[in-house]
């Protein structure tokens, strides 16, 4: 499966659509973004449930800042439009697979529940 770039126009929209999303930030001139996106590229042949995207933080740079991306590859994993994983770092295939299981995994009402139960303190 092919992945899709993202910009700030379609960022919004994709990873807060149903499903799980995930999204590599990274750059043309960035080593371990090399090595990085081949693994992302077969991982994402592997799962074509899941929506595999890519940001060019040179491209996008306005998006990067706003999304605080200070180092890059970064991998964000949306699931049902919730930030569920946000890590910096090349990351091996096994590894990839391992993190795409975990958010399948996730029991999402529970995950909604938590994150309103900490904006209730917050308020």
């Amino acid at each position: 499966m092919a992945t899709t770039q993202l910009t700030a126009e379609n960022f919004q929209e994709t990873v807060t659509s149903d499903g799980i999303t995930l999204v590599d930030f990274w750059a043309e001139w960035c080593g371990p973004c090399k090595q990085f996106g081949p693994v992302f590229e077969r991982v994402s042949d592997a799962n074509e449930d899941v929506t595999f995207a890519k940001v060019d933080t040179d491209a996008n740079q306005e998006l990067a800042a706003q999304l605080q991306i200070t180092s890059i590859p970064t991998l964000m994993a949306f699931r049902d439009g919730v930030l569920v994983y946000n890590r910096p770092g090349a990351i091996p295939a096994k590894n990839l697979e391992e993190i795409l299981t975990a958010v399948r995994d996730l029991d999402m009402d529970e995950v909604k529940k938590q994150i309103a139960e900490e904006q209730a303190k917050q308020a």
